[in-house]
């Protein structure tokens, strides 16, 4: 795999996400309001219908670090899928920069505490929000 394979991401990618995440519900309503909204398909792995052995894999794989599948049925995971995904939405160069050595392996580690951490952090954040509107 080639540093920079995540920049040959094609739209329409397909984006699976946990829609009982709290901050994957943020990052689904910013998708929802982008100008290139219409290059990402939004798959949550949490609906009743979703079914991941369809795909070839299981709901635990899915929750574990985020997926996208692009128009040439490529699969990105990880931080690579959030990196193929800023790519079809157009943020090349960021993406580009995102795969530097010694950049590459930084955002990859860090993508991987956060994904262990995601849904106790967002659940932080809802809870600090809710006392900032009161305050």
């Amino acid at each position: 795999m080639t540093r920079h394979r995540t920049l040959e991401a094609r739209a329409p990618a397909t984006l699976y996400h946990d829609g009982h995440c709290p901050l994957c519900q943020r990052e689904v309503a910013w998708l929802g309001r982008h100008p290139h909204r219409a290059r990402v398909r939004l798959v949550d792995i949490q609906a009743p219908d979703f079914d991941p052995v369809a795909l070839g894999t299981s709901f635990e794989a899915m929750m574990g670090r985020l997926h996208v599948r692009d128009a040439g049925n490529r699969w990105y995971i990880g931080m690579d899928a959030s990196r193929a995904l800023y790519a079809v939405l157009g943020y090349r160069r960021l993406v580009w920069l995102s795969t530097l050595p010694g950049i590459t392996g930084m955002m990859d580690a860090g993508y991987r505490g956060f994904a262990r951490r995601r849904v106790r952090l967002g659940r932080w954040l809802q809870r600090r929000r809710q006392v900032s509107d009161k305050g």
